[in-house]
């Protein structure tokens, strides 16, 4: 059986490589550059670590069993979010003040970050099984009961079965899906992707100076341009960072982003002192520039967390021969790393199920 799975984010990878491990014949196209979707990092330039998440930071796998297995089962190990002593807090009076904000209970860090999910489920696929710079245009069935996957070269691709790991708003506009009823296009289209339209701004440091004043790295802003700050302190301490959710629209962001990056920086500094606006870096992350991440309708409309989306979009279409394996879907924690994983995993053991004879 021969599977080709489009996107290799966390869902994709996860179907891939428990497919792989099972012995099936199975190729992951990327549109992108760089594998991992959502999830992205910072890197030394000399070692390559990462050094800073770009996307997804957190897991709690005390309620999240999924995630537990994986990061057991990959070897890669967690630690508590760094939240001791006062956050800083502006915008809702009239001065600054400083208190302790509860975190969340069980909310951890991955060592390496989310990207070290990404580089141990790629090192379980087959040298050649993940092709980057592979963009799909158009999906069709085959008179022998396959898919033919077209992408942008001309290429053509026949497969048994299609897993579909890329954002589904995506999908439905930009993907010639002829097969595809107008519930199922409808149910793709009405399915935001979480947290494309964002920004994140991560400033690194030699150290975590601000925990030195009795700071925990938190800020709470109503005046932004970071609504929210967190200490992003690797688990050995090197490099220090601080990273924060901007609060602007993604239209001003994008209109301004040297200005973006000076009021960053001044609220930085006002918030933890002069060495906070003096970072050996800044990156700032802006998804909505993605067109392989967001849509236009992302864009126009207004953010709401991900709820379970309808059945239709955990049912096979196209005779058995496609499934849809992204965050988004997932019936737990749609739109986290705890969904992606549990309907990566789901998916490929369907495909396993559904042709049982095989695989090895």
């Amino acid at each position: 059986m021969d599977v080709v799975v489009i996107g290799a984010g966390l869902s994709g990878l996860t179907a891939a490589a428990r497919l792989a491990q099972a012995g099936v014949n199975v190729v992951v196209l990327e549109a992108d550059t760089d594998i991992g979707g959502r999830i992205r990092a910072i890197r030394a330039p000399i070692s390559g670590q990462a050094i800073g998440d770009l996307g997804p930071t957190w897991v709690w796998p005390k309620y999240q069993p999924v995630a537990a297995r994986w990061l057991k089962t990959l070897g890669i190990r967690t630690f508590e979010q760094f939240n001791t002593g006062n956050a800083v807090i502006t915008g809702y009076g009239p001065q600054t003040t400083y208190q302790p904000l509860p975190g969340q209970d069980g909310m951890v860090r991955i060592v390496g970050g989310p990207t070290a999910l990404i580089e141990a489920l790629a090192q379980r696929l087959g040298p050649g099984s993940i092709r980057a710079n592979a963009l799909v245009t158009k999906l069709c069935p085959t008179g022998s009961q396959q898919v033919s996957i077209g992408l942008d070269t001309g290429e053509e691709i026949v497969a048994d079965k299609v897993i579909m790991a890329l954002p589904l708003r995506v999908a439905a506009t930009t993907l010639d899906l002829p097969w595809a009823s107008p519930n199922l296009l409808n149910a793709m289209q009405d399915t935001p992707t979480w947290m494309s339209t964002h920004a994140k701004a991560v400033a690194l440091y030699e150290r975590p100076f601000w925990r030195d004043v009795g700071l925990s790295g938190r800020v709470a802003s109503a005046a932004g341009p970071l609504v929210e700050v967190h200490d992003h302190t690797a688990a050995d301490m090197h490099p220090a960072a601080l990273f924060g959710f901007v609060g602007w629209r993604a239209d001003k962001r994008q209109a301004a982003p040297e200005q973006l990056r000076q009021e960053i920086l001044t609220q930085l500094a006002q918030s933890f002192g002069p060495q906070a606006g003096s970072p050996r870096d800044l990156v700032i992350q802006d998804w909505a520039t993605n067109p392989r991440i967001v849509s236009p309708l992302d864009l126009s409309q207004p953010l709401s967390h991900p709820v379970v989306r309808p059945s239709i979009l955990r049912q096979t279409h196209l005779d058995g021969r496609v499934y849809f394996a992204v965050s988004e879907v997932s019936e737990r924690s749609p739109g986290l790393i705890e969904g992606a994983l549990a309907i990566g995993e789901a998916v490929a053991l369907a495909v396993l199920k559904d042709h049982p004879t095989d695989h090895g």
